[in-house]
């Protein structure tokens, strides 16, 4: 009887001891912002390690600011908007806080119709909101080449920021400012960025991103 009642003394005060830390991990997981980007190759890192693609360097802007942030990228080379809404399925199947979307580029120089692009983003945008309500949403815009002819030009780079606006997003109107054409800051392809491009990638994202962070920890 007496080593009965001791056994269940000694589990009783392990219990209380174990609980405080268990509801401490609770709450650091609870403080724990999820960030998911779906994107292409500029995403991706191609040619890098994923360590050097901007989602592995915003992870690092946010612990030097002091934010709990845990990003996937969940890019693809080559990825398209109808490949992003056919892959997205896999990466909601736990609650994403933060959702940047950069996506459009290969298709356009598939020559997907804009409405086409247009309507897949959206879809992509419509999705993640069903998932989670109160997903916020960055946008990453990117710009095309003057030679695949004015109207598409024109039509496609102002579709990003009309997407944003409709859906209440955070816009980064150009992806690729201070990169694009710059052959210090590319691989010699002359299209996707080497580790310093990334880098100026990365703070372009930030200067969006950051934002939207702390804007959910305020709240």
């Amino acid at each position: 009887m007496f080593l009965k009642f001791t056994v269940l003394t000694l589990g009783c005060l392990l219990a209380s001891l174990l609980l405080p830390t268990v509801e401490a991990a609770r709450r650091d997981d609870s403080n724990t912002q999820t960030v998911l980007v779906l994107g292409d190759s500029l995403s991706d890192g191609f040619g890098l390690a994923r360590a050097q693609a901007y989602p592995a360097l915003l992870a690092k802007k946010a612990r030097a600011a002091g934010l709990r942030v845990e990003i996937t990228n969940a890019s693809v080379s080559g990825g398209t908007t109808a490949g992003g809404l056919q892959r997205l399925p896999e990466h909601l199947t736990r609650s994403t806080d933060v959702l940047i979307v950069q996506l459009g580029i290969n298709d356009a120089f598939r020559g997907v119709p804009l409405d086409e692009i247009r309507a897949n983003l959206q879809a992509i945008i419509d999705r993640a909101k069903r998932r989670n309500p109160r997903v916020r949403l960055l946008i990453a815009g990117m710009q095309l080449p003057l030679n695949l002819g004015e109207g598409y030009l024109q039509g496609f780079g102002a579709m990003f920021g009309e997407l944003a606006k409709k859906n209440d997003a955070a816009l980064v109107p150009y992806l690729l400012e201070g990169v694009g054409g710059d052959p210090t800051l590319n691989l010699p392809d002359h299209i996707h960025p080497n580790a310093a491009g990334q880098r100026i990638l990365a703070e372009n994202v930030w200067r969006a991103l950051e934002p939207l962070l702390h804007g959910a920890n305020a709240g």
